[in-house]
């Protein structure tokens, strides 16, 4: 008979990995740190046949993931993906329900119980997420970084390792904070613009734009 505590425990979630690269390995890293989750397959489209690993893993095209999904009705997947463009081009691409996306929060990181975190978004070792603050789906909060009290982090958005956004800051849809990159308080970054590594943006920067320096200045916009 299982014990009290065995039973009181969330059952373990198939995952399926949507890259390969360099993030798709510390995006299953955080998976397994948490537990929860029993990765089941690593999709990409560099591969060209569906091959199982010595560790009992799939490796095999995006195209594979309806049929996994078919065989793992509680599987859930991520978007193991660093580029914010590529990442939104996924969702649309493999079009699931909102309910199919995991969130992934490493053991490590402070989510107060007063935030938000969406579907979809990876959420890495030493990160702080404070209260009242609101993280969009499919966002990358990396290692170090901060959301202060009240901020907005859109969809899509990547901070960097150690970028930190003060209370009430909003960083729009698809926007990048680079390496230690900093936002004060009540300030926005527009929808996928980039803030570059040690910038400190203490004005609203628009969107679609490249703005660095310390205060942060507007380099070019973006396409």
């Amino acid at each position: 008979m299982a014990s009290s505590t065995e039973s009181s425990k969330p059952p373990v979630v198939p995952l399926i990995i949507a890259g390969r690269g360099g993030h798709g390995q510390v995006v299953r890293d955080i998976a397994e740190a948490t537990g929860r989750f029993a990765v089941i397959a690593v999709v990409d489209d560099a591969f060209q046949a569906s091959e199982l690993q010595n560790d009992g893993v799939w490796h095999c095209s995006v195209d594979f993931v309806p049929e996994l999904l078919r065989a793992h009705p509680d599987g859930q997947v991520i978007i193991a993906i660093g580029s914010n463009h590529v990442r939104r081009q996924f969702v649309g691409r493999l079009a699931l329900p909102e309910a199919r996306y995991a969130l992934l929060i490493h053991p490590g990181a402070h989510i107060s119980h007063r935030a938000a975190v969406a579907p979809g978004t990876v959420v890495m070792p030493g990160a702080v997420v404070n209260a009242g603050a609101r993280i969009g789906a499919h966002a990358i909060i990396n290692s170090g970084a901060v959301v202060e009290h009240d901020a907005i982090v859109g969809a899509y958005a990547h901070l960097s390792p150690r970028a930190a956004i003060a209370g009430a800051a909003i960083v729009g849809e698809g926007a990048q904070l680079g390496i230690g990159s900093s936002v004060i308080p009540s300030i926005e970054i527009g929808e996928w613009s980039v803030l570059g590594a040690g910038a400190a943006a203490v004005k609203d920067i628009p969107a679609r734009v490249l703005a660095v320096g310390v205060p942060a200045k507007v380099r070019r916009e973006l396409d």
